[in-house]
């Protein structure tokens, strides 16, 4: 009965998270669907996918980061999506998130799934601190990539661990290396998040491992130089 009650704790606690995440406005437009990416993102993704994807992602990313509580998270109480007639992939500004038709459209994969990681990427950008603006680009978009890793939403393109030329080249670089100091101290990317709520500095690394990010870096390269 004690093992029974245990895991129903957890499994509660997951439950109370997805409800509170659903609880944030999620708009979905497409102002391209009369692209061919627009018709596709229609045909084989649509509004009510991402909604869910929104959803899930958000109840992940806390998780992942260990918000459990209103206090520990951005003040979010909308997060709007527009597929748009653009170039590139996708970015985030003030809580909204824009996706190309034209990558949608382009896409040779698993469309669904290759739109579901970029969605958890952006979602991240909406929750995650950014030192006030003071932490390098590269470590939040490599944060952004761990999140995705995580998630299960990989692509097979993404370098292998141990590669790239430094630790905050950013993406996936940067997301694999992450993923190695996590090893190291469980939690390590939500207690880094946490320290960037109001600044950065390197010295996070040295806090929460006992060693600067270059030494970490430098052991990581070793480690996988051999594998």
């Amino acid at each position: 009965m004690a093992n029974n009650i245990s895991s129903f704790v957890p499994f509660l606690a997951i439950l109370a998270i997805l409800q509170i995440a659903a609880a944030v406005d999620y708009t979905v437009t497409n102002t391209a669907a009369t692209t061919p990416g627009g018709v596709r993102f229609n045909n084989e993704i649509g509004v009510a996918y991402t909604t869910q994807t929104l959803t899930s992602a958000t109840s992940f990313i806390w998780r992942t980061f260990q918000q459990n509580t209103d206090s520990d998270r951005k003040s979010v109480a909308r997060v709007s999506v527009f597929i748009d007639d653009m170039d590139g992939v996708a970015y985030t500004s003030n809580d909204e998130i824009h996706v190309s038709a034209r990558y949608i459209q382009g896409y040779s994969g698993n469309l669904r799934a290759e739109i579901t990681g970029v969605l958890y990427h952006e979602m991240t950008h909406v929750w995650q601190w950014d030192g006030n603006r003071q932490a390098p680009g590269g470590l939040i978009e490599g944060i952004a990539d761990y999140v995705r890793l995580k998630a299960g939403y990989a692509p097979s393109h993404w370098v292998q661990p141990g590669a790239g030329d430094r630790w905050d080249q950013g993406y996936d670089v940067t997301a694999r290396f992450l993923d190695y100091c996590n090893g190291l101290r469980n939690g390590f990317v939500a207690e880094l998040n946490n320290k960037m709520r109001n600044g950065y500095n390197n010295s996070y690394f040295v806090d929460l491992l006992g060693k600067t990010v270059d030494q970490l870096w430098a052991e990581y390269k070793t480690k996988y130089s051999t594998v």
